[in-house]
């Protein structure tokens, strides 16, 4: 394999036009110059300089050689330069997904913060629930995702991935306005074993949350209506035809005929944390995004608090 130290050595030659003109451009003694070039002749199995009494030129397999040697070492340049910024936070690309109400209330002031530090960084974001982008991230199609899980059922990360814990999301009750029970400031989930319920699609973790609260309070839930779409669980509660567990991120806006309550003793909570494969995690881009994703989560929990 080419040395590129002696592709450079051998264009300082041709430039200069002498071995002692490039060994003073380079800093090299001249001996180390022409050690540089006898063993690059040698490697290629063919005289690259010819010497005479006006100095040195290049041989047809030299010139060919320096073309080449140009090229060579400018993408090398290159490559060191776009390391060195990826290095530095100053270049590269952050690929993050994350399931949609963190999506919707966590990331946008996320990725206005990163970019506004790191202007250079390339930053995408896609969004998923959280069983769909996990795998994608074992995958290497993201550097960091965004998931949540119930205490006892999680997604497993596997070797090589880090984890690192962002806040709990409660799930709090949404009734209409006019529900006999919506004034009451104190709710147990045993007060709603009699009523219609609005959830999540069946098989989501959230819905299958749900069922099991409901189970660990002595009923299985009468569920009526279903939809993915948190605003339309909210239309769908203030019409009258159910109740529903709503996470707090899904919160941002609620609609002024329902009400919301927390229940007692307390209510079903959802951890959100980050993942990154375990190499990322200590790269500039990534580290700092983790760091905006931290702040951003402490301020979403001290307004739950």
């Amino acid at each position: 394999m080419l040395n590129t130290s002696r592709l450079h050595i051998l264009r300082e030659v041709i430039d200069k036009g002498s071995f002692s003109a490039a060994a003073d451009a380079l800093s090299y003694s001249q001996s180390a110059v022409s050690q540089a070039i006898a063993t690059l002749e040698g490697e290629l199995g063919a005289p690259l300089i010819e010497r005479d009494r006006r100095g040195v030129r290049p041989t047809p397999a030299g010139t060919a050689l320096a073309a080449h040697a140009e090229g060579i070492l400018a993408r090398m340049d290159d490559a060191e330069a776009e390391v060195a910024a990826i290095a530095g936070g100053r270049g590269g690309r952050l690929r993050i997904a994350s399931f949609p109400t963190a999506g919707a209330t966590l990331m946008p002031q996320a990725v206005a913060r990163f970019r506004a530090a790191h202007p250079g960084v390339e930053v995408s974001l896609a969004e998923g629930e959280s069983e769909q982008i996990a795998p994608r991230l074992r995958a290497g199609d993201f550097e960091i995702v965004v998931l949540f899980e119930f205490v006892g059922v999680g997604e497993r990360l596997g070797a090589g991935m880090r984890r690192f814990e962002l806040l709990d999301d409660p799930l709090h009750l949404a009734l209409p306005a006019e529900h006999p029970l919506a004034g009451r400031r104190k709710l147990r989930l045993e007060d709603l074993r009699e009523e219609s319920w609005v959830q999540t699609s069946a098989a989501s973790p959230c819905a299958r949350h749900v069922v099991r609260s409901c189970h660990a309070a002595g009923f299985e839930p009468r569920v009526s209506f279903e939809s993915d779409d948190y605003q339309t669980v909210q239309g769908l509660v203030a019409a009258g035809v159910g109740v529903a567990l709503i996470p707090h991120l899904a919160l941002s806006t609620v609609r002024p005929d329902i009400r919301i309550r927390s229940l007692e003793p307390s209510s079903p909570v959802r951890k959100v944390f980050a993942a990154t494969p375990r190499a990322a995690a200590v790269t500039p881009a990534v580290a700092t995004m983790l760091d905006v994703l931290r702040e951003i989560s402490r301020n979403a929990a001290d307004a739950v608090a």
